[in-house]
């Protein structure tokens, strides 16, 4: 079963660049489409560092070399994962992301981004009751196409500062070469044009230090059992020192022909009330619950725990002790607690 996995994802991954999140792209400043602006301002007024002291990025614990990372908020956007919605834009690049289950039981993300800040981010979709407790402890700005009443009221009890397209301005913008509403986009270089708090974001992870060996049992690949056709699965790639994505029976490759392939992977169980995939459920993440962490190609398994929306999810394994991730990309599993989450181990 191994070797057929491994020969599915070099067959389907061909072609595909080996680049990954933590390795930047050239400088990219043109904005798209009707955009009058140049984004030179965004990278140029922000100075870079210049002490002996690296500066570290909040949400990935990766070295920031320009510094921009401690001085912007953080920005989560709300980005659909739909078949329609392929290939999606700019999730690779983001901090976090979390991926939630919606109505229907399908999932949609939201992917938040601090350290980089890619031009094309999307398509962006609707805000749903679970972003509010996503983004709590988080602040700083949150981008969404519009949504139900009371999901937009539920987003706008959150310390955000809320955007959809009509607020954004040139921070969004529509590719005429696809169909609504699969066609929105968010820029995240404009994006962090507007002001958020708290800046720079707090640390909601706990970080290994460089060299630091990961601990619990190895694993080659894992599925989370999410329904209605939209289980993932994460393949350990000994190359990059990450977990290759998979969906809908194929390697998750964005627009710009870029695996995502995140360092971390944490599925968390969680209740959704109202029922797991009705109108209106609400993703509850405060209190405790039970949670897998994959990252250094191995996996452990222990409890998450949230004392109040304002504080950052703890997760802990069975000793008690705080799990340490990987600097770089983290996904966050929302799975509801019928779930099931299946392991190969190596």
């Amino acid at each position: 079963m191994a070797l057929a996995s491994a020969v599915f994802l070099t067959a389907l991954g061909a072609g595909i660049t080996s680049q990954r999140f933590g390795q930047p792209f050239p400088v990219q400043c043109s904005l798209p489409l009707a955009a009058a602006t140049s984004c030179d301002s965004t990278t140029s007024s922000l100075p870079t560092s210049s002490t002996t002291t690296p500066v570290v990025a909040p949400l990935t614990g990766l070295v920031d070399p320009t510094g921009l990372s401690v001085r912007r908020p953080a920005l989560t956007i709300k980005i659909e994962n739909t078949p329609d919605a392929r290939p999606q834009f700019g999730v690779d690049r983001a901090d976090v992301v979390y991926e939630e289950i919606v109505e229907g039981g399908i999932t949609r993300l939201a992917a938040v981004f601090n350290q980089f800040s890619p031009p094309k981010v999307g398509p962006v979709r609707s805000v749903r009751k679970t972003d509010q407790a996503i983004v709590w402890c988080l602040g700083g700005l949150f981008a969404f196409s519009g949504g139900a009443p009371y999901a937009v009221a539920s987003i706008s009890t959150a310390p955000v500062e809320i955007f959809s397209e009509t607020r954004a301005g040139i921070a969004m913008f529509r590719d005429p070469t696809r169909y609504a509403p699969h066609n929105l986009y968010a820029n995240a270089a404009n994006m962090f044009q507007f002001k958020g708090t708290p800046t720079p974001p707090r640390s909601i992870f706990t970080f290994r230090e460089s060299g630091t060996p990961a601990s619990g049992k190895k694993v080659k690949s894992f599925r989370v059992g999410f329904r209605m056709g939209y289980a993932t699965s994460f393949y350990w790639n000994v190359t990059t020192e990450s977990w290759d994505r998979v969906i809908f029976a194929k390697p998750d490759i964005t627009g710009t022909g870029v695996q995502v392939s995140p360092k971390n992977v944490v599925v968390m169980w969680i209740t959704y009330a109202g029922g797991v995939g009705s109108f209106g459920a609400e993703g509850v993440m405060v209190g405790t619950g039970r949670a897998q962490v994959f990252t250094g190609g191995r996996t452990v398994l222990g409890t998450w725990s949230r004392a109040t929306k304002s504080d950052p999810i703890v997760y802990r394994d069975s000793a008690g002790d705080v799990i340490p991730l990987t600097p770089g990309q983290t996904w966050v599993e929302l799975a509801a607690t019928s779930d099931p989450v299946s392991v190969v181990h190596r």
